[in-house]
């Protein structure tokens, strides 16, 4: 059925997307994770396409969340907005990772000044014969692969564009937390009640994880994100568990099936915040790049996860609340930190929806002028 379905994804990719993407005019993003030198560290921020921007809040005024996600032009327009702001290196898509329990016949709302709501969360094992156990990823999903296509067109090459989903256990936590919530501890009650239930829910994820970001990448994704986001309410052994082998899985198996297909051998990149008692592990995990949260010391992460990988962070996203001369010196000492090869300049997280658009284009301007220039002086 897997394999049905992916030709199936390349199929729908074929009828709907025109031929011939603009050539690719900087390069830097995809040089810096694959572990090629570049003559400066690229930038980009986690929700870039955001309400820190008055045109997005504008755009978004009159049209609910998801009915926004799920108009290919509207997300189109969302990711380019910051790059007509700021000299960032690559676009990420504008989506959620919610959109996959959509998939699965799950409805989610967003409430305002409360975030996404399930209205009728998993609470019983029994609730999982509820979920589509086959999906056409195509049929359910392929509004953001119209998003990616006409992004990509409309980049006209500036810079690679992200593709992106959420990870298993933090789509799990949500479909059973029902949203947002400080402990999970609904979801993981589930993992030492239910282990096995919570094996099949998450090989179920996994699954459609790995139809959609091969679906991404035949749309015109140039890399792929996995956002791991409620990693840091699991412990080292849950973790283990219930968490890392999905995150391997899935990286084997996108590859595989984009070589298969013959298919661009794009760079993916895990980010599992607050997970820092398995970085060793997540640099093993055969990701290009490992996203980092700002509560790590830049020298001791380069430290654990050797030289063979990328890394992706880590300025803590408050730090943009600084005057701009501040946000310079704190860019540079990351820079010194993490050196300006293997390196790709981030936020810790998400950009917040107060901060002032200047010092975001402050933080993208530092990340430029201090990388070349230690990179000149090294």
């Amino acid at each position: 059925m897997q394999r049905q379905t992916h030709r199936q994804i390349l199929t729908w990719i074929l009828i709907h997307s025109p031929e011939g993407f603009p050539e690719l005019k900087n390069d830097t993003f995809l040089r810096a994770a694959r572990g090629d030198e570049t003559e400066y560290t690229p930038v980009w921020c986690m929700r870039q396409a955001g309400r820190y921007l008055p045109e997005f809040r504008e755009t978004r005024a009159t049209q609910d969340f998801f009915a926004t996600c799920r108009s290919p032009k509207t997300c189109c327009e969302l990711t380019l907005q910051p790059l007509r702001r700021f000299p960032l290196d690559a676009a990420i898509i504008f989506s959620d990772i919610l959109v996959v329990p959509q998939a699965l016949g799950m409805e989610v709302v967003m409430v305002p000044g409360k975030g996404p709501t399930f209205p009728e969360p998993l609470k019983e094992v029994e609730d999982l014969l509820k979920l589509r156990p086959k999906v056409d990823v195509a049929a359910e999903l392929g509004y953001v692969f119209e998003a990616i296509t006409l992004t990509r067109h409309r980049l006209e090459g500036k810079v690679p564009l992200i593709g992106f989903s959420g990870a298993p256990w933090t789509l799990m936590s949500y479909m059973i937390e029902g949203g947002g919530s400080n402990t999970m501890a609904k979801a993981k009650a589930w993992l030492y009640r239910h282990p096995e239930a919570s094996h099949r829910l998450l090989h179920l994820l996994a699954d459609l994880i790995v139809q959609y970001l091969v679906g991404q990448v035949a749309a015109g994704a140039q890399a792929l994100q996995l956002f791991e986001s409620h990693a840091g309410h699991l412990g080292p052994e849950q973790f283990g568990e219930f968490a890392l082998p999905y995150l391997r899985d899935i990286v084997q198996r996108v590859k595989s099936r984009l070589e298969e297909a013959a298919l661009p051998a794009v760079p993916m990149i895990v980010f599992a915040k607050d997970a820092h008692y398995a970085l060793e592990e997540l640099a093993r995990s055969g990701y290009d790049v490992v996203g980092l949260d700002w509560t790590i010391q830049p020298r001791e992460a380069r430290e654990r996860t050797g030289p063979c990988v990328t890394l992706q962070g880590n300025l803590d996203p408050c730090a943009l609340y600084a005057p701009k001369e501040r946000i310079g010196e704190l860019v540079k000492t990351m820079l010194e930190g993490f050196g300006t090869q293997r390196y790709i300049a981030n936020l810790g997280h998400g950009l917040y929806p107060d901060v002032s658009p200047e010092h975001v284009g402050a933080f993208v301007e530092a990340v430029h002028t201090h990388s070349r220039h230690l990179s000149r002086h090294k």
